[in-house]
């Protein structure tokens, strides 16, 4: 009886902490990659910020060209 009791218990902690482990891992990428499409790192903004600062003045066409970069990259 003590023996099917601690088989239970050192066989069921560590395999329901693995499939715990895997579950979180998969919902935490999930909900990660949300929070990148919602906000994404940069912004047409600073993108603007950023060619101002070295001068130039950047076209929409460069603009949209940069954020579909990124877009892509974070897919």
């Amino acid at each position: 009886m003590a023996l099917a009791i601690g088989l239970c218990l050192g066989l069921g902690i560590p395999i329901s902490l693995i499939i715990g482990a895997v579950i979180g891992y998969y919902f935490a990428g999930k909900y990660f990659k949300k929070q990148l499409k919602e906000n994404p790192p940069i912004t047409e903004s600073q993108i603007r910020a950023m060619y101002q600062q070295m001068g130039r003045k950047p076209t929409e066409k460069q603009i949209k060209q940069i954020m579909a970069t990124f877009k892509k990259n974070n897919k």
